[in-house]
């Protein structure tokens, strides 16, 4: 079941025990192998999420992102050369208006993406509202602030985290997280849709063929498909 936004006002300290320390150290341990693989082909990558912010649960997921990949290849054979299996390899666009993005999935927690268009400003600081961070904060054991799927804001400290909601906080938020305000009312009209409506689809998912290249199959999907076609003139 999703993790439906709550609305409460009030302030909350999370003082983590040491299985939730323990599930972050081994989050983190992953984290690290695939950014130091992908750092290893020349490839910068950041891991987003609650691995980056700290508030880790059982179901938490390990998402690294390349925000500027020079082609597939180079991540994949990054990957590769560090012996770190592919189970798929993904196409997701969420609606027409965001960029295709190509998924590895390493396995059914950790995955690497990275965009195969441009990314508009919200859509990069998506990443940063959720919170970020570099391989070298992994290694220096930093957390950051972000929000999670409840719209609450998340900021650490030494014994574990501060939630608090985000709801007319808006500008707050914003400049905690050093991103745009607009960012932040993109997400909390997405995941509100999503609490209302229930988890919607994607616009595109498809899964590669194992002779494939990513771009070869954005390619094909953009002469097949007008709305695809248009949104990579937008990035050209």
């Amino acid at each position: 079941m999703a993790t439906k936004p709550e609305r409460r006002q009030d302030t909350k300290e999370v003082t983590y025990r040491s299985d939730r320390w323990a599930l972050l150290r081994e989050h983190r341990k992953t984290a690290k192998q695939l950014l130091e693989a992908l750092q290893g082909g020349n490839v910068e990558a950041v891991v987003h999420g609650s691995v980056a912010r700290g508030d880790v649960h059982k179901a938490s997921d390990v998402d690294a992102f390349i925000p500027n990949p020079h082609s597939s290849f180079q991540a994949e054979s990054a990957l590769e050369r560090a012996n770190i299996p592919v189970a798929a390899r993904i196409l997701i666009q969420a609606t027409p208006l965001y960029a295709m993005k190509a998924y590895i999935e390493v396995d059914a927690a950790s995955t690497v993406s990275f965009p195969l268009m441009s990314l508009r400003r919200v859509e990069r600081e998506f990443y940063k509202f959720s919170g970020e961070v570099t391989l070298a904060q992994i290694e220096a054991n930093i957390r950051v602030a972000g929000v999670d799927k409840r719209l609450m804001l998340i900021e650490p400290f030494e014994q574990g985290h501060v939630e608090s909601s985000i709801s007319g906080r808006e500008d707050y938020v914003a400049k905690c997280l050093g991103i745009g305000v607009e960012t932040v009312m993109d997400r909390v009209r997405a995941l509100t849709k999503r609490d209302a409506v229930g988890r919607t689809g994607v616009f595109v998912k498809e899964e590669l063929d194992a002779d494939e290249t990513f771009e070869m199959a954005l390619s094909r999907l953009a002469a097949e498909n007008p709305a695809v076609r248009r949104r990579l003139k937008y990035s050209a």
